[in-house]
């Protein structure tokens, strides 16, 4: 790994856990300091978030943490909604195999068991695997691209939420069903059913994040 890849990766991480908050400014020089750097490929790790839609770069001002408001992930969801259940279609037009889905059923069997001990990050961390195994499944690396940039942005999002929504069991049920098509090879039942599931789901952050005053995150 690259120094620029390594401070692309600090940095990412320190903004999904909210160490770097919405809205914030920080200096070149501090972020080198803080991940033990140097600036150069500090720069240029700002400069990739940039490109991802995570911070806005400012010339001699460092960058600024870019916040989401409840629009934003009313567009950011119908991007997902739409490209992840193109990529369900088109994986269940491959027929994969058991042991091609068997990444998404243990991600699931890890849902299933962080619900029972209602470990809601084991079951969003879980949950993440389960939508990315989907995407790689599907095997277009451009949309694969474009879902990582956009998930990405609607992580905080999602923690925010994570332990103020239902216990949600009918996500697991939504997956289960979903690799039922897929194992059938049956493309529009997989992409009718993603896309509920996601239609669900954006529906309920959105309703969250308005009746919670979270303007933005």
């Amino acid at each position: 790994m690259s120094q620029t890849e390594r401070a692309a990766t600090l940095l990412r991480e320190k903004i999904m856990s909210n160490e770097l908050p919405p809205g914030s400014n920080h200096l070149e020089t501090e972020l080198a300091e803080l991940l033990g750097l140097s600036r150069t490929p500090v720069r240029e790790a700002m400069l990739r978030l940039e490109s991802q839609g995570l911070v806005e770069v400012r010339p001699r001002h460092g960058m600024r943490v870019l916040p989401i408001s409840a629009n934003d992930m009313e567009e950011i969801y119908q991007l997902l909604t739409e490209l992840e259940s193109l990529a369900a279609y088109d994986l269940a037009l491959k027929k994969p195999t058991p042991e091609q889905l068997e990444p998404m059923r243990q991600a699931v069997a890890e849902m299933e068991a962080a619900l029972q001990l209602d470990d809601r990050q084991r079951w969003a961390d879980a949950d993440n695997r389960f939508h990315e195994v989907l995407v790689e499944l599907a095997g277009n690396r451009r949309l694969r691209n474009v879902v990582a940039m956009y998930s990405d942005q609607a992580h905080r999002a999602r923690m925010v939420t994570l332990y103020i929504r239902p216990k949600p069991t009918s996500s697991n049920q939504d997956h289960l069903d979903l690799l039922a098509a897929l194992e059938k090879g049956d493309a529009d039942a997989a992409r009718e059913i993603h896309r509920n599931h996601r239609l669900r789901a954006k529906e309920m952050m959105i309703e969250l994040l308005k009746r919670h005053g979270f303007h933005q995150v």
